[in-house]
């Protein structure tokens, strides 16, 4: 009898063990999960850090274009220091009118500037939200599917059998 008992604490104790390592296991395979959806969002942020580079270095070619196409000298003021190559600009200005219509132009480009920023900020958000739920997703996912297979593995009806088989042994 004492015999028997023994046997089945240890054997209880041993189906213990083999959950538990399962368990060590699942965690061990969600972190590893984890991570690799770290990386992923860690990469798609640097892909749009890079996109957004790219873009400003276009929006320089372009504005250095636009500079040529104005008649302004690029290489004077890319040689000179920002505050040169502004009172450069300012000395071409003859009148009041071409302050006013140079200002105005400034502040759409700044307008325009800010707005790019703002959407590429919303991009970066959303992209940030879309990494984050369908890392909780697969996250659900995963424990769903583990807890399936730890039923069909381990079906209820056995382990209340055996512990009730415990109590009536005399």
């Amino acid at each position: 009898m004492n015999q028997d008992l023994t046997q089945q604490w240890l054997t209880e104790i041993q189906v213990l063990k083999e959950q538990m390592a399962g368990l060590q296991h699942d965690r061990d395979a969600a972190w590893e999960s984890a991570q690799k959806w770290r990386q992923l969002y860690n990469t798609e942020a640097e892909q749009r850090r890079t996109d957004a580079q790219l873009s400003q270095q276009a929006i320089a070619s372009l504005k250095a274009d636009l500079h040529k196409l104005q008649g302004f000298e690029v290489e004077t003021l890319a040689a000179a220091t920002p505050v040169t190559a502004i009172q450069q600009e300012i000395e071409h200005l003859k009148s009041v009118e071409d302050l006013q219509t140079k200002l105005i132009a400034v502040i759409k480009e700044r307008d325009r500037l800010l707005q790019a920023l703002k959407t590429e900020q919303d991009n970066h958000a959303q992209t940030r939200n879309s990494l984050t739920t369908a890392l909780g997703d697969a996250i659900d996912s995963l424990t769903r599917e583990r807890a399936a297979a730890e039923k069909e593995s381990h079906p209820r009806g056995q382990g209340d059998k055996e512990i009730g088989g415990q109590g009536e042994t005399p």
